[in-house]
């Protein structure tokens, strides 16, 4: 085989790995587009059938930028964002393992959208030592296929990456199911040795700003190899 001069490598790459991150970039972006409108939709829906229920339970869509948006759902806060990088998956992963990557290995490369779930009074009160966990990430690739990463509905639902190709109804489903997951994730009071110490400093912070940490499962090992909830 014939040498390749730097040139041809350089140029070689960029046709083998740019291009292709670009294709999956505009896809990821018009994929959080597609998340965006379908958010706002269902929180549109959501609270009107909410309020029939209880008109205190709050839902309701927020527009934080182009890479951003967040969904409130009662106490939750689901934030989701975009980044602006494409990836490609530690060599450990199981998707190598994937004859639809192994038939083409450029269709590894994804953006990514991560799911966060907060509590919305963590905002609220700028209780900024408050705990968030990411419950889901979805990778979509140049080919527009996806799959998620998650826990519970996220994780088994939506791991079909040889054929599910982004659209609307699939959005929808990632949405409703990290909906799902949030509401089910309850909060729980931390062990009581865990807070029978508290700082004259932390409950003057408290004072001003509820600065005393929180999260779901602080003092808990969070499941991340378990996805039972009780």
């Amino acid at each position: 085989m014939e040498k390749q001069s730097p040139r041809e490598l350089i140029l070689r790459i960029l046709k083998e790995k740019s291009s292709v991150k670009q294709d999956v970039y505009a896809n990821t972006v018009q994929a959080f587009k597609a998340m965006k409108v379908t958010a706002r939709a269902l929180a549109a829906e959501y609270k009107k059938e909410a309020a029939e229920i209880d008109k205190r339970v709050i839902i309701e869509y927020k527009e934080k930028g182009e890479f951003e948006f967040e969904l409130r759902v009662a106490g939750d806060l689901l934030i989701f964002a975009m980044h602006t990088n494409v990836f490609e998956f530690d060599k450990s992963h199981p998707i190598w393992k994937n004859s639809y990557i192994k038939e083409d290995h450029s269709r590894s490369f994804c953006g990514i959208i991560n799911i966060y779930n907060f509590l919305n009074d963590s905002f609220v009160y700028n209780r900024v030592n408050d705990l968030g966990y990411v419950i889901g990430r979805m990778f979509i690739n140049k080919e527009n296929h996806y799959f998620v990463e998650g826990k519970r509905q996220l994780g088994f639902l939506y791991n079909d990456f040889v054929h599910a190709v982004v659209d609307t109804e699939k959005i929808k489903g990632v949405l409703e199911s990290s909906i799902l997951y949030c509401l089910s994730f309850d909060l729980f009071t931390p062990p009581f040795d865990a807070v029978k110490e508290v700082s004259v400093q932390d409950m003057q912070a408290a004072s001003e700003s509820m600065q005393i940490k929180t999260g779901k499962r602080l003092g808990f090992r969070f499941q991340a190899d378990n996805d039972t909830i009780d």
